[in-house]
């Protein structure tokens, strides 16, 4: 879509919404020649009054709709602000081609419920925080009151949390094969055996220095997570080598939850269980993405729903206080009835935390490279209907939520727990809380101001081979998370 900006410059703001509400288009900043398809996108500020307004056409028709604003607080307040006008302005001109609203109305951020999460955190009740979303940013009445109830959650959260916490990540970014959903910076073990070795050698080296960084610093360490990636791709003295040196490096004493994603139960053996066990892992994840034994053939999975069943009860034996699994609605060649029967099963071990994903139609995934066959949106949505309606009798609540870009449906992605079985770590990363300390390749540190919205990132190198070699750079990025903590507190 071509697109003119007037009176601002604020193209990510655009292109989000662009990209949003009009999968498939690409924005081009070129002149609109009359009755051309395009937008043009104005802001015009009068002292602390703003008018945004968008002129939108598509096949011939023309839609105009403004959105008024009043700037106030810090500057960076008021850029905020500035960018939700923009963004609204874009929305109502929108709704008028689209069939029907979406169902996060003009939210196009991976955190929808982070509005929610600040009004009840500043004081607001639920229902001010659901009412906040309707008519602020247009969602709907059922997605705005999740938001507000996993919002909630996270205002609560962040009241145990202290200036001085994080969270620690560490990433594997091998699997046993790629499935089909997948964009991940990941490895097929089967064409990359040999750089696990080298990469695990450079990981335990990473994790020390952070160690003694966050030491000298006196951060506290109140959630461990380890994911990928598959993690239990690693052999079971690599587990307890990467494990071993987290407890070495950091003060444990603070961290109650460590989770470590298991994932595919073709890389679950006893062994490894069982140095997860010693070193005092309080949930793993059994990941299946579906029961259904030739959706699992179509996405790439080199297992069955048998295997899956397998492992779940090999876990069972070791004890852990939790266990997650996950599944994804909108796999290729699943359908509502299959969807329904993989949720039974999950429900049917008795695990205390089920995560259910829509499935996001990721570039580079053989999904859209391969063109293979998935569910309608409408299927979609009846996965996802039914899943409430099954887990919520169940004593399950949702405990997180968060959206990916090209979501099928333009849902989302929800954790349900039982009551107490919700991990922190998924709250504290999705609602930003404190900060992320990432160790691995494509690890992504967020350093998080306590109480704002203010984050700062680094991103580590994303290929094993290239992070394997190149260690001065995330050397480099524990440096800038050092000095911005030393900025904070000294400030």
């Amino acid at each position: 879509m071509k697109l003119v900006l007037k009176g601002h410059n604020e193209r990510y703001t655009v292109e989000q919404s662009l990209m949003n509400l009009f999968p498939g288009e690409l924005p081009v900043y070129e002149p609109i020649a009359p009755g051309e398809d395009g937008a043009v996108v104005s802001c015009r500020e009068d002292g602390d009054s703003l008018t945004a307004s968008t002129a939108l056409t598509r096949c011939g028709k023309t839609v105009s709709r403004s959105f008024a604003a009043t700037l106030s607080g810090t500057a960076f307040d008021r850029e905020g602000q500035r960018r939700h006008a923009i963004a609204a302005g874009f929305y109502l001109a929108a709704l008028e081609f689209l069939d029907a609203p979406p169902p996060w109305g003009m939210l196009t951020g991976v955190r929808p419920d982070k509005p929610a999460a600040w009004a009840v955190g500043a004081g607001k009740s639920r229902s001010d925080a659901q009412r906040i979303l309707e008519e602020t940013y247009f969602v709907s009445s059922s997605r705005a009151a999740l938001a507000a109830e996993t919002g909630a959650l996270a205002a609560e959260a962040a009241k145990a949390l202290a200036p001085r916490d994080l969270a620690v990540y560490v990433g594997i970014p091998f699997c046993p094969t790629r499935c089909a959903y997948c964009s991940f910076v990941s490895h097929s073990v089967e064409r990359s055996f040999g750089l696990i070795s080298p990469y695990v050698d450079a990981l335990i080296g990473e994790i020390r220095a952070g160690g003694d960084m966050v030491r000298e610093l006196g951060l506290r360490v109140r959630t461990f997570y380890m994911g990928g990636g598959t993690p239990t791709t690693l052999a079971a003295d690599q587990l307890d080598r990467v494990l071993t040196a987290f407890e070495q490096s950091f003060d444990t004493s603070l961290c109650g939850e460590r989770t470590v994603e298991a994932g595919r139960p073709d890389t679950i053996t006893a062994e490894k269980l069982a140095v997860l066990k010693a070193h005092g892992v309080t949930r793993v994840s059994v990941n299946p993405q579906t029961m259904e034994d030739h959706v699992l053939q179509a996405i790439g999975r080199r297992h069955t729903a048998g295997d899956i069943a397998r492992a779940m009860d090999l876990t069972a034996k070791y004890g852990f206080p939790h266990v997650n699994m996950d599944l994804i609605a909108g796999l290729p060649e699943d359908s509502p009835e299959g969807f329904r029967r993989s949720l039974d099963a999950c429900l049917a071990f008795g695990t205390d935390n089920i995560t259910v994903h829509t499935l996001a139609l990721k570039k580079g995934s053989r999904i859209l490279l391969e063109g293979l066959k998935i569910p309608p949106p409408d299927s979609v949505a009846e996965m996802l209907d039914y899943a409430a309606s099954a887990l919520r009798p169940a004593g399950y609540a949702p405990y997180y939520l968060y959206r990916q870009k090209y979501m099928s449906g333009s849902f989302e992605n929800i954790g349900w727990s039982l009551p107490g079985a919700q991990c922190l770590y998924n709250i504290y990363i999705m609602s930003e809380l404190c900060s992320i300390l990432s160790f691995g390749a494509g690890g992504s540190t967020k350093m998080v101001v306590p109480g704002t919205n203010r984050i700062e990132r680094t991103f580590n190198l994303k290929y094993p081979q290239e992070y394997t070699a190149r260690p001065e750079k995330h050397l480099a990025n524990q440096r800038l998370f050092a000095s911005f903590y030393e900025k904070l507190f000294n400030a």
